[in-house]
């Protein structure tokens, strides 16, 4: 078993093209771990490369696996984005601009959590965790 995973979770209740559940999934994964860099330098500049944790060089040279599951609601998804935050895991929200879906208002629809340890992430997202979860 690999010591490392990432988990992406998207809404069920908004019923995304599956097209659209893949795009949102591909902000988090790649938002969670650009964001510290961005985060670092002001906008207009190249942050790249990318400093990565330990965790995350280890996840991405051992083949990055990624779980892709779902949550009920917005209220599921944020609140696994805030045990994520306050476990001190690696955690973003993404914001749709609701450009293609929507109708325009911008909504909620994906959380990256990791890389990190796998029962970190379990403790949140895994078989008997603080959030619901069902395999997408």
């Amino acid at each position: 078993m690999r010591p490392f995973k990432q988990v992406l979770l998207y809404r069920r209740d908004l019923q995304m093209r599956k097209g659209k559940i893949a795009a949102q999934c591909a902000h988090a994964s790649v938002g969670v771990l650009l964001r510290p860099a961005l985060r670092a330098h002001p906008p207009g500049t190249n942050p790249l490369p990318v400093e990565l944790s330990p965790e995350a060089e280890h996840w991405l040279r051992e083949g990055a696996a990624k779980i892709v599951l779902s949550v009920e609601d917005e209220e599921a998804l944020v609140k696994a984005y805030r045990l994520a935050v306050d476990a001190g895991l690696p955690a973003i929200l993404i914001m749709d601009a609701g450009h293609t879906e929507f109708k325009g208002v911008p909504t909620r629809t994906a959380v990256a959590i990791g890389p990190a340890a796998v029962a970190a992430i379990d403790a949140i997202t895994g078989p008997g965790g603080l959030i619901d979860t069902r395999l997408a």
